[in-house]
């Protein structure tokens, strides 16, 4: 006889995983939550003192950087960057995040390497506020070699609808401010990876590589509250040149001076193996800046005021003029 064990599928160990996630998640609830992780869906309520909410959603995975944890055998902080993926992108338009959820693919599951995962994930929803609500955990021998994972993530948040930030405000001299990024985030790794040795990857460079990516959804609703926000991009896939583009008017272009930040010696590393051009460098990384907002110019003291509270580095980067909905580096 072949059952499903047989097959590479075991239902018990999946179920035990699924107990300690129930247990760990408990940590992240929010008083919106009204049922625990184990149903068929989630169930959450509106927060009582949005007026008009709005619902953001966004999606999201880590990509090769998970065989940067696999090369280094840690993965406790994988989760963090799996979260800080979708809630980075729900805050940018002034959203709070309320709920995340999870999907975590395995060749064979191995409960110890999983919760150590999940810790992350855990730990990325503390930081963004938000509730771990669920996710679906699937063993899929024939899909993924041996203990070979994939993780994705989703994210529901809400914004308040007159406090949406959509860069339709952005006007000619504002002045643009880059938050700081702990290194490459989760952006450029099938690149990164053939630029760094089996050797390296599992010592000092891995080390570097998988600093997990910034939250910045607490620093960026508490400065909503300080100053008028107009615009905010994460700077992802794509660098600079893809990203900040999609949230400012068409007829507006965005000047930034890259000597005003200091830019993480790992991407002065990446640039010279692979012998990029700084077009290409700031079209595929963050170079140091994983968020970018504008502000008006009688905000940017205060901007960076807020920002310093929350021991993020911020620069004043840039400014907003007149042009047709390109990035000037």
């Amino acid at each position: 006889m072949i059952d499903y064990k047989k097959s590479g599928v075991n239902i018990d160990r999946a179920n035990d995983f699924v107990d300690d996630i129930g247990r760990m998640a408990k940590s992240t609830r929010r008083k919106e939550v009204i049922c625990d992780i184990g149903g068929f869906s989630a169930l959450t309520s509106i927060p009582k003192k949005y007026k008009e909410p709005i619902l953001v959603s966004s999606t999201d995975g880590v990509g090769t950087k998970l065989k940067v944890a696999d090369a280094m055998n840690k993965h406790d902080t994988i989760g963090i960057d799996l979260v800080a993926m979708s809630v980075n992108d729900v805050v940018v338009t002034g959203a709070e995040p309320l709920l995340f959820l999870d999907y975590f693919a395995t060749g064979k599951l191995n409960n110890k390497k999983a919760a150590s995962i999940m810790k992350g994930i855990v730990k990325g929803c503390k930081q963004a506020g938000c509730a771990l609500v669920g996710g679906e955990t699937a063993e899929m021998p024939s899909m993924y070699n041996g203990e070979e994972y994939d993780l994705a993530g989703f994210c529901v948040g809400i914004a308040e609808k007159n406090k949406i930030i959509d860069g339709k405000a952005v006007n000619k001299g504002d002045i643009v401010i880059g938050i700081g990024s702990s290194g490459p985030h989760s952006n450029g790794f099938s690149l990164i990876r053939k630029l760094f040795s089996k050797s390296e990857l599992e010592g000092r460079f891995g080390k570097v590589l998988l600093t997990p990516t910034i939250i910045y959804v607490k620093p960026i609703l508490k400065l909503m509250e300080k100053v008028k926000v107009k615009s905010i991009a994460h700077i992802t896939g794509g660098g600079f040149y893809d990203n900040i583009p999609r949230v400012v008017p068409g007829d507006l272009s965005v000047l930034i001076y890259k000597e005003l930040w200091d830019t993480p010696k790992i991407f002065n590393i990446i640039q010279k193996r692979a012998g990029m051009t700084d077009r290409d460098m700031y079209g595929t990384f963050n170079m140091g800046i994983g968020m970018v907002i504008v502000v008006s110019k009688s905000d940017v003291k205060k901007a960076h005021a807020a920002l310093k509270k929350f021991k993020l580095k911020s620069w004043t980067i840039g400014e907003i003029i007149k042009g047709s909905g390109e990035v000037i580096i």
